[in-house]
């Protein structure tokens, strides 16, 4: 009998890359089907032709730079993009938003630092964040939950909406959005921010029927079917569970002391990690192993930053959620926080 002696460290379980982004794909369908039952099939067909978009781009860009389209699309990082950007944008948002902004997360975000690895930030944050600034009427109107809406659409209603901006009875994508009151759906967060201004208590607000007494109708399960899908992948250390604990540790610290201390002015702790992109943030944006921090001291600090600046945001920014930017601003610090908690050599004196 031989013996293989190998130096550490040792690898036991041996993942590739595509393995990895196809579980990734696989823990979000969870929370793909929750939106899709709260918001409709606009989420569905959404979903749908932003993977073919991405594929679609994908192979053109690889054949620009000479390589085989195969390749690219084997590693299965494009499918991820595509479904993040999916569910990041509002529900039956025209196709031609989508199209940009998966054209600026392949393209641009991905393929102009060097492709899959070599890219500093998340491309499908960067792409949210010029779509957000560029469009932020589109991006900030969703459509109106299934139970608080008199207007109920078809798939077919769906994709007509779509991909021409009417339904089938003549209804523009304005007025389904509004549910023919004429009030634009926004999100819980936007809603809560926006008649906070406008004089409101926070009890008053909690009481409207879009928040339920929790975090917003649909929301919450969203968020814990996001939840659950990233346990998955924490439970098969597909990504490491320090960023997310981090986050959202963080979040809930900083808007409990805000709540102590200014109860009628920030949203609860569980308006925080039930609404808007809080859990799909910690668990499938956050932990991109390409541009998150790397070291175990530096994961905690990295993943506690963003769940801080996304409650500054949240509470006194310009925009109704702040996971994006969050997680961009932590990208580009991730260099620093690499640097400064490394590992000491072993053996090293110093």
């Amino acid at each position: 009998m031989s013996f293989f002696i190998t130096s550490s460290p040792h690898v036991r379980v041996k993942r590739t890359t595509s393995n990895i982004m196809m579980w990734v794909a696989i823990c979000l369908l969870p929370g793909i089907a929750a939106q899709i039952y709260f918001f409709g099939y606009g989420v569905l067909i959404q979903v749908v032709f932003a993977i073919l978009l991405a594929w679609l781009f994908e192979a053109a860009i690889m054949l620009v730079r000479k390589r085989s389209p195969l390749l690219g699309l084997k590693d299965n990082s494009a499918l991820v993009t595509g479904m993040l950007i999916a569910v990041s944008i509002p529900p039956l948002s025209p196709w031609w938003i989508l199209a940009i902004g998966i054209f600026f997360a392949i393209v641009v975000g991905k393929h102009l630092y060097g492709g899959l690895g070599q890219n500093l930030f998340n491309p499908a944050m960067v792409a949210y964040v010029v779509l957000l600034i560029s469009f932020p009427v589109q991006m900030t109107s969703w459509v109106t939950p299934e139970s608080l809406t008199n207007v109920h659409l078809h798939f077919t209603d769906c994709l007509r909406l779509f991909f021409t901006g009417f339904n089938l009875d003549g209804l523009s994508l304005q007025q389904v959005r509004s549910g023919i009151d004429g009030v634009t759906m926004a999100t819980p967060l936007d809603t809560f921010k926006t008649s906070l201004r406008a004089g409101h208590t926070v009890s008053e607000i909690m009481q409207q029927p879009t928040f339920a007494g929790l975090a917003g109708v649909g929301w919450q399960w969203v968020n814990i079917a996001f939840l659950l899908g990233g346990l998955v992948l924490v439970r098969l250390r597909i990504v490491q569970w320090q960023i997310p604990l981090a986050m959202l540790v963080s979040l809930l610290m900083v808007s409990t002391i805000a709540s102590l201390f200014a109860p009628g002015t920030t949203a609860s702790p569980i308006l925080h990690l039930l609404s808007g992109a809080t859990m799909i943030g910690a668990f499938f944006i956050a932990t991109d192993p390409v541009t998150a921090s790397t070291t175990t001291k530096g994961r905690i600090i990295y993943g506690a930053f963003i769940g801080i600046v996304v409650f500054l945001i949240r509470s006194w920014g310009g925009f109704p959620d702040g996971v994006a930017f969050a997680v961009l601003l932590a990208n580009m610090m991730v260099p620093l926080i690499d640097y400064y908690t490394k590992p000491r050599t072993y053996g090293h004196v110093r």
